[in-house]
């Protein structure tokens, strides 16, 4: 009886792993050719910016995200969009705000943000970050766990954050799709989506997806890499089968072969040196290209590497420690990977945190002092594209965001001081020229579980 039920189990276990049998595998009569990936459909971004104010800031220090820091300057902005930077800007018309003994940025982005996905409260009915229900589930996409009603998003726009980036969790080889969203209140995920913003791919490196499914799937990193490389032999073969067959759908290759095509950005967990490096071999191999690599903790180690292949590398201030994979941090490492190739480095201040996020300046100042002290001239205007324009070149919306130019959207903060200070706190934060945060006035969204809470009833 016992061997006749192993028999049916075995039976059942191969029938749930074969790819003809995958629910995600089918081929639809009629559907869409070889799924459109530009994001134009069903699933694309209908966010649509708040009234924008004609304002100009008069007489403020400026870092303009582009690693330059200017005193007594104005920043003119309207209809949604940066029109100028300068001193002694002409404006006709704009209401005008005293930028005096103020800072003033572009929004910060932080390219690593579970929020959403992870929701306050903390409830495990709630918890909807990891499909880990199989190492390769790039057929999920992050934005259809995202809760829009989340309350960590306020706190992180009283911290400055302007547009965050919603990955799923570690758990999986491929995780899924993540998506990049406009810190707005909003009812629904596309109308937080950031416009044009393409989609990206996580993927795990190392302990995490070794652990999960070390009793069912791959239990070593030798295991890891054998599992992407598979994945990748299939989404070749399935963009092969799309010539012959150009209506066939399948979720997972469908997100593996936008990546190939270069349409999907790789975001990749990874805390080894040595992991990265092959990481990069496999995306050689397989013709693709990774954006980022995120919480790279030896990251310092390879960071030429990273420079000549140009490569983000998303990293903690000081984090580390807390498990074998990470315990070989430099407090440097940020300042390493920023300064690697005679500066051509890519380096990003990322938080992990619904916390962290709230003081990604602080964290970026913490790092511009330990690369100091190694010996790194490195400017604060130098530190503060680390928060904003990287992370907005390694989600691919740098076109529109994380720095102030002219036509570029008009997400910015006015702090109270130095935004590398402890002392220093937002006090307006725009989303494409619209107030969206006011200290002095206590203005910012509310969510449902605000409701009825006593601190806003007296505001």
């Amino acid at each position: 009886m016992i061997r006749k039920l192993l028999v049916i189990l075995v039976a059942l276990v191969l029938y749930g792993c074969s790819e003809e049998n995958n629910i995600f595998s089918s081929e639809a009569e009629g559907s869409v050719t070889n799924y459109d990936e530009d994001l134009h459909g069903t699933y694309a971004s209908t966010y649509e910016p708040l009234s924008s104010e004609n304002i100009v800031i008069r007489n403020a220090t400026v870092f303009d995200g582009d690693g330059n820091k200017f005193e007594n300057y104005d920043v003119h902005f309207s209809n949604g969009e940066i029109q100028a930077i300068g001193s002694d800007l002409v404006v006709d018309g704009a209401n005008e705000i005293d930028g005096t003994g103020k800072f003033v940025t572009p929004g910060i982005i932080d390219n690593h943000s579970h929020m959403g996905v992870y929701p306050a409260p903390g409830v495990r009915t709630s918890s909807d970050g990891n499909e880990a229900t199989n190492p390769v589930t790039a057929e999920v996409w992050a934005e259809h766990s995202v809760w829009s009603q989340d309350p960590q998003y306020k706190l992180a726009l009283a911290g400055g954050i302007t547009t965050f980036h919603v990955l799923p969790g570690s758990a999986n080889l491929f995780g899924g799709r993540g998506v990049t969203l406009k810190n707005v209140s909003a009812n629904t995920v596309p109308d937080m989506k950031f416009p044009g913003a393409p989609h990206s791919l996580k993927m795990a490196c190392g302990e995490n997806p070794k652990r999960v499914y070390s009793s069912r799937g791959p239990s070593t990193r030798m295991g890891n890499v054998a599992g992407y490389r598979d994945a990748w032999i299939g989404a070749e073969k399935y963009k092969k089968s799309l010539e012959k067959n150009p209506s066939q759908r399948n979720l997972r290759n469908e997100t593996l072969v936008g990546v190939l095509d270069g349409k999907i950005l790789v975001h990749n967990h990874c805390y080894r040196a040595d992991e990265m490096a092959t990481m990069i071999n496999i995306s050689e191999e397989f013709g693709y290209k990774v954006s980022t690599f995120h919480h790279g903790v030896e990251a310092y180690k390879i960071a030429d590497l990273l420079a000549d292949e140009g490569v983000c590398a998303a990293l903690w201030a000081d984090w580390w420690g807390f498990k074998h994979e990470a315990y070989d941090m430099s407090i440097a490492n940020i300042a390493i990977v920023d300064q690697a190739r005679d500066g051509t480095g890519c380096a990003i201040v990322h938080s992990d945190s619904a916390s962290g996020i709230q003081r990604l300046n602080q964290e970026a100042a913490k790092a511009l002092a330990a690369g100091r002290r190694a010996g790194f001239d490195i400017s604060e205007g130098r530190a503060m594209t680390w928060i904003t324009k990287n992370p907005a070149k390694s989600l691919g919306i740098l076109d529109q965001t994380g720095t102030l130019e002219e036509g570029k959207d008009a997400d910015l903060v006015i702090w109270s001081g130095n935004p590398f200070s402890i002392y220093t706190k937002a006090e307006q934060v725009y989303i494409d020229g619209a107030l969206t945060f006011d200290k002095d006035s206590n203005f910012m969204p509310h969510t449902d579980f605000d409701l009825g809470i006593k601190e806003w009833e007296d505001k």
